[in-house]
């Protein structure tokens, strides 16, 4: 038999023998934890899948909550089924690519052949600095949402629900065809999570990103959660160091700054604690555009374009790895989870650069992400 991780959450030690018994009795997919001890811990929350796969209808439950049984995961997680995406009123204006049959964005398109990185105007300030402002909200009340055995899905319906109370389009939703309002990663996965049936398990940690479209503008954040009071001691080092990787950023971007400069910083922290930084995933500028220049890469000594200017916005948004920098992809194409299955974790802030330094937009009215409550 091949050997596979412990299914406790959080626990990163192999496990060959130790069957869940119910999980055998129930006839699901073979759950292995490496100890009685570990077992014991998980249980309040691996119960909740024995109820959701109890009943007449088990099979097609546990079907529900792994998809691609067959598929080679690369850690704990598996795939749960995606429920159809949800529907934005008419009277809410929506970017180009929601009303493009593929998702496709004509306008980044065109903006990528000059490359010019924009410098907003003090109009363009206002509506950049109101989406951002609407996108915290948006967010912090996915942050409200967040508990073990609360789905990925519910915490959709809360963003999805959340923007069109504020008149916003779920920018994520429709682009290049993502299916979903926000993207919610958890555990493995490094960004772009598609919501799904999953329950949260206490211990898990859940990275939710948020982007609004509000009147021309995007707002985009995100922020990683701690999911009950079980997080490993592991997982609270990987989250604060990448948050310490975000905030030492953000405090050298002003006038002059060479973008590259960011990931000589954020790789600093990032090694000095023992962790990765992905290099296949960077920050952007933000504005009219989802996606456009500048490109923010996160890693050391990268060849990135551009010197910061006054009325530059863009966003810092670093993925950091417990173990390997590199990363896979599931079958959806859109969720990318660390090749050795140990833990990720991601916070971003969209900024806007000014004459002493810039603004963080996506900022909480507290100035601490919500983690640090938890502490």
């Amino acid at each position: 038999m091949d050997s596979q991780q412990c299914a406790r959450s959080g626990c990163l030690n192999e496990a060959k023998k130790l069957r869940c018994p119910t999980c055998v009795s129930l006839k699901l997919e073979d759950v292995f934890f490496c100890s009685q001890e570990c077992f014991k811990e998980a249980w309040s929350t691996h119960k909740i899948i024995h109820a959701l796969c109890s009943g007449p209808n088990k099979i097609e439950q546990a079907t529900k909550l792994n998809i691609w049984p067959r598929h080679p995961y690369t850690g704990t997680l598996r795939k749960a089924e995606v429920t159809p995406r949800r529907e934005v009123p008419e009277h809410i204006p929506r970017p180009d690519y929601a009303l493009h049959p593929h998702g496709v964005s004509l306008e980044e398109k065109n903006s990528k052949t000059s490359g010019q990185i924009v410098v907003l105007n003090e109009e363009e300030k206002e509506g950049l600095r109101l989406a951002c402002k609407l996108g915290r909200e948006v967010l912090d009340e996915a942050a409200r949402a967040i508990a073990p055995g609360v789905t990925t899905d519910e915490i959709d319906r809360v963003v999805h629900e959340a923007c069109i109370e504020r008149d916003c389009y779920p920018s994520p939703l429709g682009y290049y065809k993502f299916p979903k309002s926000c993207c919610t990663s958890v555990n493995e996965v490094i960004c772009h999570g598609i919501p799904d049936l999953r329950p949260l398990v206490d211990g898990d940690i859940c990275n939710v990103d948020v982007t609004v479209y509000h009147r021309g503008f995007h707002g985009d954040l995100n922020e990683t959660f701690f999911v009950g009071d079980k997080v490993d001691d592991m997982s609270k080092k990987l989250v604060q160091a990448t948050h310490e990787c975000l905030s030492e950023a953000i405090k050298i971007v002003a006038p002059g700054v060479k973008f590259r400069a960011l990931g000589d910083v954020i790789s600093k922290v990032a090694h000095a604690n023992g962790f990765s930084v992905v290099r296949s995933y960077c920050g952007h500028g933000i504005h009219r555009l989802f996606h456009t220049a500048p490109n923010v890469p996160h890693y050391a000594k990268n060849k990135a374009l551009g010197v910061m200017k006054v009325g530059n916005s863009f966003t810092i948004e670093p993925m950091i790895n417990m173990g390997t920098l590199h990363d896979d992809h599931w079958p959806d194409e859109w969720t990318a989870v660390t090749r050795d299955g140990k833990r990720s974790a991601q916070f971003e802030h969209t900024l806007l650069v000014t004459e002493t330094g810039c603004e963080i937009l996506t900022q909480r009215s507290s100035g601490q992400p919500w983690f640090m409550d938890k502490l």
